[in-house]
């Protein structure tokens, strides 16, 4: 892709700085929303209260939204859950609105809105991919409106994509990032039975993924990013042994998760055994499929 301006909306989180980085790197101009006075290359929004400047989008070759509350943040109690919700339909409402309202001229020619794998609810065993229908629950109904309120910028023919992320493998944040520390202290284990399933990504390649859908036209709809190898919460436990060298001997009942997280404690107890198969389709590949390679390219 030719040097390009791109606007992100959450550049301060896990992803959206990950991504930042890697396109400065590559000499593309990255336009950050933000939601104080705005600086040089910044563009001020209110994400909860359904506000964006538009003219800062205008000639932007792509508006990234990986904007939101974060959903492992704290324990989901009403309010929080409102938060949860607000800061990803709003914002994401408040974007695509803005990018439609643009002269066709000025209008970018892909709008990735991020979205999730918790789309799909609780798989079991059974491995579902981007055809499979909505769940059912908090998570799966927030990423049916999450995505719904995308529509102004697809009426508009902007070409839009939806990126359902697995859990991101990385030091830096996400659940990985509370679980690195465990585990370098030995104290790390499989959670409740340890049989659900684990659909994650390595950091790299989720940007990675992301580039490449700005960069290929054509691309379109929802792409499940996650590797193609999911795993169980034991195998996870595993390979974490493994490539840090400790003991796993410490397991976290479920009694005790519910206890401490509440309502969440069903989505890191529940299985989803998601498979990225409209991104391998597309062409891309990974560079680490597998969790144990994920892992050591987190170090």
């Amino acid at each position: 892709m030719e040097r390009s301006r791109i606007a992100v909306a959450g550049a301060s989180g896990l992803i959206g700085g990950a991504l930042a980085r890697s396109l400065t790197a590559d000499g593309h101009e990255v336009r950050r929303l933000v939601r104080g006075t705005p600086g040089a290359g910044e563009i001020r929004w209110d994400p909860e209260g359904g506000r964006v400047d538009a003219a800062g989008l205008a000639g932007c070759h792509a508006v990234v939204n990986l904007a939101g509350a974060g959903v492992g943040d704290r324990r989901w109690s009403d309010a929080y859950k409102r938060r949860i919700r607000d800061s990803r339909v709003n914002g994401t409402a408040a974007l695509a609105a803005a990018v439609a309202a643009l002269d066709a001229k000025d209008r970018p020619r892909v709008f990735v809105n991020g979205s999730a794998i918790g789309y799909y609810g609780e798989t079991g065993e059974r491995a579902v991919d981007e055809s499979a229908p909505a769940g059912v629950g908090f998570l799966p109904e927030l990423c049916v409106e999450w995505e719904g309120a995308a529509a102004p910028a697809q009426e508009a023919g902007v070409r839009t994509v939806f990126t359902r992320t697995g859990l991101v493998v990385s030091r830096a944040g996400g659940a990985w990032g509370r679980l690195f520390p465990l585990f370098r202290a030995g104290v790390g284990g499989r959670m409740g039975d340890g049989r659900q399933y684990w659909s994650f990504i390595a950091l790299h390649d989720e940007v990675a993924a992301i580039r490449h859908l700005i960069e290929t036209d054509g691309l379109s709809g929802p792409f499940n990013i996650t590797a193609p190898n999911p795993v169980t919460n034991r195998e996870v436990t595993a390979a974490m042994g493994r490539v840090l060298h400790r003991p796993t001997l410490f397991p976290v009942p479920a009694a005790v998760l519910r206890t401490v997280l509440g309502e969440m404690a069903g989505d890191v107890l529940g299985s989803a055994r998601v498979l990225p198969t409209r991104l391998l389709e597309s062409g891309f590949r990974f560079a680490f499929p597998e969790i144990e390679g994920a892992i050591r390219a987190a170090l």
